[in-house]
């Protein structure tokens, strides 16, 4: 009996900590709200793409808009919508680590980790080294 219990007790905490770890799956507003990114899962990693750019223009005015400030030159004529950003995210038990988040503004990865705040928001820091030493964002839930 003590066995059966120990069991059901094991899967339901699995199980309510499997819900936590998709909470971060969703479509979320940038911190800007010009920007939408739809994150999804993939095996155990978390992974998120451009969905929607407000102003969806090159600065030459011909659109859609292209990755053109990325480090890699055979890059820089893909559209921006579609483009995975946020790549290799897997959920610790207490928040999403071992990622990766490109900012398609700069042309710059950054490693990177994510949080759920209490207010529902996503926490988001990125970082080269140190995780003490980066930048930060708060992306907002699309509903």
């Amino acid at each position: 009996m003590k066995i059966k219990l120990l069991g059901l007790i094991l899967f339901l905490s699995s199980h309510v900590f499997g819900q936590k770890a998709d909470e971060i799956v969703g479509i979320w507003w940038n911190a800007e709200k010009d920007g939408r990114v739809e994150v999804y899962k993939k095996g155990d990693k978390y992974f998120g793409k451009i969905e929607y750019i407000k102003e969806n223009k090159n600065a030459d005015g011909t659109s859609p808009k292209k990755d053109r400030k990325n480090p890699n030159e055979s890059l820089r004529s893909r559209v921006l919508i579609g483009t995975v950003i946020l790549t290799d995210l897997r959920w610790d038990g207490s928040e999403w680590d071992s990622g990766e988040i490109y900012d398609s503004k700069t042309g710059k990865t950054y490693s990177c980790y994510a949080q759920m705040q209490k207010d529902g928001t996503l926490y988001l820091k990125g970082y080269i080294g140190l995780a003490i030493v980066g930048r930060s964002t708060v992306w907002t839930s699309f509903k």
